[in-house]
């Protein structure tokens, strides 16, 4: 099977299988605020995530590419919707198009359609320095994501078996690169002790990529003649991911991962997260409605974020990480006995 061949399955089967579950947000409750002082037309949705900025706190994260028309048009209209809507677009892995020049129209059409927007490119944890500048330089990408993907890569029949040197490429990349470098999980999560590394290793932003989203153990397992049932379960939930990378990384978090609702966006945030990742929800409306339809739902979330942060008393983004909050559930034991304090989130206050 060839690679566009193989990023075409991967849309047909993130869209047939859906979201996991099972990322925590139903483990999360506010603590409800009688008296906010708050009004709607007060709030701001502008974030910082390091050296990038944006209105709103979500975007559009990767997804496609590489699959020859079918995903240009895919990322074309992901491009219209990020400019109407100023959300941040990342495309998929670019690989594609760096060992065939022939599949670059499916990611620069991203910049054609958003000349002033920003787009992040993407790669995956083998690339080399050359490699990640010839990304860059394709979209002319305000920043670029390295991508991990070990359980989808072992889970893939025709996938890598080996994943030495990653950490000091990521770290080759993050010095010679004129851009940002978020390194992002693939739906397994990012534990306290790789945040760590890869913040060490200068990664400007991590992107946790949670369990809960789209499960590519199962699509790849879907193409395997003897599944690796094991991985389909295998990760780290979104919520405890958050946690264990905000607590532990001198960089700003991505929360990625089952993203489904606004309410979830900014609950995200308040764990401890810059910015919020979305996809599969994306991908799905997207292909079953359309762009302007996509669109509207993007609108629609930015003014539901804006009402929950007014009823927390949140007049800005930074306001959400002092807002109390109680964790329970699963979530609350893989915190606790990791020795995360998830109590902590209960006490603080604006």
């Amino acid at each position: 099977m060839s690679r566009a061949e193989r990023k075409l399955d991967h849309i047909n089967y993130a869209l047939s299988t859906g979201a996991s579950g099972g990322a925590g947000f139903d483990d999360v409750t506010f603590v409800h605020q009688s008296l906010p002082n708050t009004a709607l037309d007060d709030i701001s949705l502008h974030i910082k995530l390091g050296e990038l900025q944006a209105s709103s706190p979500f975007f559009i994260n990767a997804m496609t590419g590489g699959g020859g028309a079918k995903t240009e048009q895919l990322n074309k209209e992901l491009s219209i919707a990020a400019k109407e809507t100023g959300l941040m677009l990342s495309v998929g892995s670019q690989m594609a198009a760096i060992k065939d020049s022939s599949e670059r129209a499916s990611y620069s059409i991203t910049r054609k359609m958003n000349p002033k927007g920003i787009i992040i490119g993407n790669l995956g944890s083998e690339a080399t320095v050359d490699q990640a500048k010839m990304a860059v330089d394709m979209l002319e990408a305000n920043a670029i994501q390295i991508h991990l993907n070990v359980i989808q890569e072992l889970a893939m029949p025709e996938g890598d078996r080996s994943f030495c040197g990653a950490l000091g490429r990521i770290e080759a990349i993050s010095k010679e690169l004129e851009v940002p470098v978020i390194v992002k999980e693939t739906g397994f999560g990012i534990s306290r002790e790789a945040a760590v590394k890869l913040s060490n290793a200068g990664a400007s932003v991590i992107d946790v990529g949670g369990f809960g989203g789209t499960n590519f153990s199962k699509i790849e397992n879907h193409r395997q003649t003897r599944e690796l049932s094991f991985f389909n379960q295998w990760g780290i939930p979104t919520v405890p991911s958050i946690v264990e990378t905000a607590g532990s990384a001198d960089c700003p978090i991505v929360a990625s991962g089952g993203i489904q609702s606004s309410l979830d966006i900014i609950k995200a945030i308040s764990l401890g997260a810059s910015s919020v990742g979305v996809a599969g929800l994306f991908l799905k409306t997207l292909i079953n409605e359309g762009v302007e339809e996509l669109i509207d739902e993007i609108k629609w979330m930015q003014y539901e974020q804006k009402t929950i942060m007014t009823a927390l008393g949140a007049k800005s983004i930074p306001d959400l990480w002092n807002v109390p909050l109680v964790i329970s559930g699963s979530s609350y034991h893989w915190l606790h006995t990791r020795g995360m304090e998830p109590d902590r989130f209960a006490k603080r206050s604006l």
